[in-house]
């Protein structure tokens, strides 16, 4: 991982295509690295509201996960 925001979300060193070898086009690394540091901006402040609001934080982040892992494929 390459060093990423002051609050630890490191933007990862390569992107994994389905068969291991990175992403190589640059035109894709700059979208998924513009998406990687919008995605972490607008989680950073879901997750910040909510524990200011008085949410668990373990629970806060289980709601979070889960909704990653909810994620269908473009691809299915």
């Amino acid at each position: 991982m390459t060093e990423g925001a002051p609050d630890g979300g490191a933007m990862p060193a390569l992107w994994p295509q389905s068969d291991g070898t990175p992403i190589s086009c640059r035109d894709k690394l700059l979208v998924l690295q513009e998406n990687h540091t919008e995605l972490q901006g607008i989680l950073r402040d879901a997750f910040e509201d909510a524990i200011l609001m008085g949410v668990d934080e373990a629970a806060m982040r289980r709601i979070l996960h889960d909704l990653v892992d909810s994620l269908r494929s473009p691809k299915a």
